[in-house]
């Protein structure tokens, strides 16, 4: 099987999520610290932030692409793939260690449910 609309987003959720990584790199490069945080609040943010695209990326591009796999309808898996990308850009710059109401993430979480949940919703109908 080819997948012709999931690596579209893949793309571009790699880029930022390796983005993120060299973030938390550089931040411990700088600090000195190889483990963990060492109470450091920057360093804290910086490894959520990248924790964050992690486990939503991989969570809705699966999703994505079962979808996919199962013959969704395009334009269903363009949405769940541009709330996805849309959400990856806005979390990081709306986790905040003093802001946990910041708009921005509250529009990266909300649209990578919406991802998740519209992939899953092309996924149940094709299974029942």
């Amino acid at each position: 099987m080819v997948f012709a609309i999931t690596p579209i987003y893949a793309l571009p959720v790699a880029a930022i999520y390796l983005i993120l990584w060299l973030r938390v790199s550089s931040a411990r490069a700088a600090t000195g610290v190889s483990f963990g945080d060492a109470g450091n609040a920057d360093l804290l943010q910086r490894i959520r932030q990248h924790g964050n695209a992690a486990e939503w990326s991989t969570f809705v591009l699966i999703l994505m692409m079962l979808a996919e796999g199962m013959g969704a309808f395009p334009v269903w898996l363009h949405i769940s793939g541009g709330l996805l990308l849309v959400g990856r850009v806005a979390h990081p710059f709306g986790l905040k260690p003093d802001n946990a109401g910041h708009i921005l993430r509250y529009v990266g979480n909300g649209t990578n449910l919406l991802a998740a949940v519209t992939a899953m919703i092309c996924i149940a109908t094709h299974i029942f």
